[in-house]
């Protein structure tokens, strides 16, 4: 497979809805494989395919250990049902080097298709819930940043661009 180009805040693309997967077909699971093993590489726990533009509704998720990967691909996930709160720090492979705290749902309910199209229904809690919030999030054109209160947007977009500055000397 191959490693594809994580696309970057403030590219427009991000902002955008992913569109439901009709067919599961060859095209889609040499994207997934792709996907797989740029998270791996990058190395993150998530990657939805917006973040390598691809505007479809699929993500990938492995909260496991090296030793053992619990490697999840999810077509079309929904979250169906949610509750409690959590106040988690969360990055993000497409706002590098950026880590803030995010209000989420500490429990969920998620149904989506496998790769052979069969739906299926998990309950999640802890990080592998906050992964699929964060993942669902880029398909529907949001970052976790867009989850910040004005004064914390304003101070991120502050941040990032000194961060961005700090990268440009470096090359």
């Amino acid at each position: 497979m191959a490693l594809r180009r994580i696309l970057h805040y403030p590219e427009p693309l991000l902002a955008q809805r992913s569109v439901s997967v009709e067919y599961i077909d060859e095209q889609l699971i040499s994207v997934v494989a792709d996907m797989v093993d740029t998270m791996y590489a990058a190395p993150g726990v998530g990657l939805a395919a917006p973040q390598i533009g691809v505007l479809k509704r699929v993500i990938i998720i492995d909260c496991g250990s090296k030793e053992e990967p619990e490697l999840i691909r999810a077509v079309n996930p929904q979250i169906i049902d949610s509750h409690g709160e959590c106040n988690e720090e969360e990055g993000c492979l497409s706002v590098p080097d950026y880590y803030a705290c995010v209000k989420r749902k500490s429990w969920i309910k998620v149904r989506y298709q496998n790769m052979q199209g069969k739906w299926i229904e998990q309950e999640c809690e802890g990080l592998l819930a906050i992964a699929f919030q964060h993942e669902i999030d880029h398909l529907d054109g949001k970052l976790f940043v867009d989850r910040l209160s004005s004064l914390k947007k304003g101070m991120f977009r502050k941040k990032y661009k000194q961060i961005q500055e700090q990268q440009r000397e470096q090359l």
